[in-house]
């Protein structure tokens, strides 16, 4: 990897949409929503931005009200513009979350179609790949033929860059034609990525195994993945590199009001690791002390984000992070 060549730390293509989160009742008994600037790529840039790294996103909204807020906060936040779009005659896309009790979450998507559907190869800014150390997506990039020809495109050119490539499947069943065809484009991103961000769910539902030892197992066989990260809510999380597994448990804080963003907090926090630790996929290798060390980081970092409606505009700090850090492990 040409260092010189590579001004920026992350570059991430995909989603940016207005989450719309539960907060309260209307003085008349209506349930209030606040407008919250989310998508999943954008939140783990805002993270990452947050500990002093460079970023970019590729990506679309709509020439609306929403697509408005959504560019002036991506600027406000420090995470790069230049490769945002805007749609003429398709709206931003809208997700309405519900959070159930413990802070697990539901979503309904306005979305048939959205802004972020109609990214095409013509759109993909490829200098912004060309210049980034780490090139990052999830699948909702890829529910649909136009969007999902615009990010294989840019995948190869993550490959052609040398690039080390960051897949988080991010699956939301309710964007998918069909399971197959999610389970289709999932396979496709496992064989093209170095770091996997998984959660519990997405693994058993992909590998069949109810069992994480074993689904683990499978996706070892099956790819070649040098890093993966398995979310496990409040359970905590796990890492594999090579020979070397490793278990911390979570970060469970009182103060959790939903869980929106946290996966995405701790992907980020992985990726810091990443590019603090790793010049490129030659050295993409971890002892087991030190996927520790990357775990309780990401840990105290995703607790953080559980006690704040949204994630993309409240990220934490890394102090905020170092005082949960040093309570919970050290």
């Amino acid at each position: 990897m040409n260092k010189e060549l590579k001004q920026i730390d992350v570059t991430a293509l995909g989603e940016l949409l207005i989450d719309f989160t539960e907060s309260g009742m209307s003085s008349q008994g209506n349930r209030m929503l606040e407008v919250n600037p989310g998508g999943a790529p954008c939140n783990v840039l805002s993270m990452l931005t947050k500990l002093g790294h460079s970023t970019a996103f590729i990506g679309k909204v709509g020439k609306d009200m929403f697509g408005d807020l959504l560019e002036d906060t991506l600027k406000e936040v420090g995470i790069g513009t230049e490769g945002l779009l805007r749609d003429d005659t398709v709206h931003t896309t809208l997700a309405f979350v519900h959070t159930k009790a413990g802070g697990d979450r539901e979503f309904s998507f306005y979305r048939n179609p959205g802004a972020d559907m109609m990214l095409t190869r013509a759109d993909v800014n490829e200098e912004l790949i060309h210049r980034a150390r780490i090139f990052h997506f999830g699948t909702l990039s890829m529910t649909h033929e136009a969007c999902r020809e615009a990010t294989k495109a840019a995948i190869r050119t993550a490959r052609e860059a040398d690039c080390l490539i960051s897949f988080d499947p991010n699956l939301r069943e309710p964007l998918w034609d069909s399971l197959e065809d999610a389970r289709q484009q999932v396979d496709y991103g496992l064989r093209q990525c170095e770091i996997l961000k998984i959660s519990d769910n997405e693994i058993q539902w992909f590998t069949g195994e109810t069992d994480f030892d074993r689904g683990l197992e499978k996706l070892q066989a099956e790819y070649r993945i040098s890093l993966i990260l398995l979310s496990l809510g409040r359970e905590g999380s796990r890492a594999v590199c090579g020979e070397a597994d490793v278990f911390v448990p979570a970060v469970l804080n009182p103060a959790t009001v939903e869980t929106t963003g946290a996966g995405d907090t701790f992907g980020a926090c992985v990726l810091h690791y990443v590019l603090d630790h790793c010049s490129g996929r030659e050295d993409l290798s971890f002892t087991g002390d030190q996927l520790r060390e990357m775990l309780q980081f990401a840990n105290a970092a995703a607790s953080i984000i559980t006690t704040r409606k949204g994630a993309l505009k409240v990220m934490p700090s890394r102090q905020e992070i170092e005082e949960v850090l040093a309570a919970a492990y050290l």
